[in-house]
C-alpha cells in the first residue's frame, strides 16, 4: 500500500496542533491590545467641539484660572462646563464679531446652552468625585495630561481601572497641598516657557515633579518627596486600606 503521507506530514501536523492550541491565547492577546489601543480609548484624539477652544491661549497666555470656567470643580463631583454667560463676559467685548464665536453668540441670544462634548469620562457604573481629588492636591495634569498646552482638548489617559488603582493603593505618590493644583499653572506662566510640553529641560522655578506634570508625564516620587506624601496621607486621614475597596468607586 503506498504511503499517503509524506515525510513532512509530521511537521505539518505538529505545527497545526500547536497553532490550534495557541490560537485562544493569540486571540485573547489581540483583543486585549485592541481594547487598549487609541482607536478604542480615544487617547490623543482631539474632538470637534461646537466652538474651537484653546486651553493654551486662555490658561497659559492670558492667565485665566481653571476655576473661572470650571466653577464647581472644588465643590462638586463634576468639574462642569462654563455657562455661555461666562464666555460672553469677555467675548461681548473681545472678538465680538469673530465668525468662530458665532455659536457662542447664538447660544447667548437664544438662551440655549452649548453642547460641549465630554472627552474625559468614566463608565456609568463608576463613581468619580472631582472635588475630593482637588482637595487632596491631585493636579489636573495627573489625569488630564498637559491641559495648559492644548490648542484642542484631547483625552490624555485611558482611565483604566489598573491606572486608578495605582493611585488608590499608593496615594502618597500623588497627593499634595490643595494650592498646588492651580498654583502649578501660575508657576508655568511665570517661566514663560514649556507651554508646548516638549522635553524635560530644567526650568528655573519648577521642581522636577512640576516639570513632569507640565508635559503630561507621571512623576515617580522617591526619598524626601515620598516621605512628605506619606505625611499628607496621614494628615488628610486617608484610609489607604479602604481606598481599593470596590464600593469606593462602584456604588
Amino acid at each position: 500500500m503506498p504511503n499517503i503521507f509524506g515525510p513532512s506530514s509530521n511537521v505539518i501536523g505538529k505545527t497545526a496542533i500547536m497553532g490550534l492550541a495557541a490560537s485562544p491565547l493569540v486571540i485573547m492577546i489581540t483583543i486585549s491590545q485592541f481594547t487598549r489601543s487609541a482607536y478604542v480609548t480615544k487617547v490623543g484624539i482631539p474632538y470637534e467641539q461646537p466652538v474651537p477652544f484653546s486651553h493654551e491661549h486662555h490658561v497659559t497666555e492670558l492667565g485665566l484660572d481653571c476655576r473661572y470656567c470650571h466653577t464647581s470643580v472644588e465643590k462638586s463631583a463634576k468639574a462642569g462646563y462654563p455657562a455661555t454667560h461666562t464666555c460672553m463676559s469677555c467675548h461681548s467685548q473681545v472678538w465680538s464679531n469673530s465668525p468662530l464665536l458665532e455659536p457662542v453668540r447664538e447660544s447667548y441670544d437664544k438662551n440655549v446652552p452649548l453642547k460641549w462634548i465630554t472627552l474625559n469620562k468614566v463608565p456609568e457604573f463608576v463613581y468619580f468625585n472631582h472635588s475630593i481629588h482637588v482637595k487632596r492636591g491631585v493636579n489636573c495634569n495627573n489625569c488630564h495630561g498637559p491641559v495648559q498646552a492644548m490648542q484642542m482638548a484631547y483625552k490624555s489617559r485611558p482611565f483604566q481601572m489598573t491606572w486608578c488603582l495605582d493611585c488608590h493603593r499608593h496615594p502618597e505618590k500623588y497627593v499634595n497641598k490643595p494650592e498646588f493644583v492651580f498654583g502649578l499653572y501660575e508657576k508655568i506662566r511665570k517661566t514663560k516657557t514649556g507651554t508646548k510640553g516638549e522635553g524635560h529641560e530644567t526650568i528655573a522655578g519648577l521642581t522636577e515633579e512640576e516639570q513632569s506634570l507640565m508635559v503630561g508625564d507621571q512623576y515617580v516620587r522617591t526619598g524626601k518627596e515620598l516621605e512628605e506624601g506619606k505625611k499628607l496621607v496621614k494628615e488628610y486621614n486617608i484610609k489607604v486600606e479602604q481606598l481599593s475597596d470596590c464600593a469606593v468607586c462602584h456604588h
